[in-house]
Parts: C-alpha cells; structure tokens; sequence
C-alpha cells in the first residue's frame, strides 16, 4: 500500500520530538544529579559494608569522576568532530 505523504510527514515529526526529548534527557541536569545520587549511595553503602574509614567522604570520588566526565566530555565530542569533519574533506 502507498503511504500518503501527510502521513510520513507525521511520523517524522514525531520521530523527531522523541529524539529530541531523548537529547534534552541525556544533557539534563536532573538526569546527571539523579545517576551521581544513585551512584554515591551505592558507593557509600558499599564501603561501608567492607569497612572503609571514613566511606561517605570516600564515596565521593566515583561521583566526582562521574559529574567531572559529563562536564569533559562535550568538549571532547567537539574537539572530535571537528577533526573527524577535516578529516572527511581532506
């Protein structure tokens, strides 16, 4: 059957608003607070079962490698596809 060109026009668009909404996910700030929350308290609740000193203050440096990365890594993803554009004109 063919498909009508209203309708494929409508399913892109709602293809794009998914994608879209995806995007702002992935970059929100509730999204990098609620993964660094989870990941501190698991962090903190498994140095405290092997018996680390001071496990609250240690659990803090998986999160901080996670929230530093987040904040790194649009800058390397710049930096990368700026040299992969030059790259692929060359």
């Amino acid at each position: 059957m063919e498909e009508h060109i209203g309708d494929t026009l409508e399913r892109i668009l709602e293809r794009n608003a998914r994608v879209e909404g995806d995007k702002a996910w992935e970059t929100s700030l509730t999204r990098i607070a609620s993964i660094a929350l989870v990941t501190y308290i698991c962090a903190a609740l498994v140095l405290l079962v092997i018996g680390v000193s001071r496990p609250f203050l240690s659990a803090l440096i998986p999160v901080l490698g996670f929230v530093l990365s987040t904040q790194s890594l649009p800058l390397l993803k710049t930096w990368w596809l700026k040299r992969r554009k030059s790259r692929d004109t060359i």
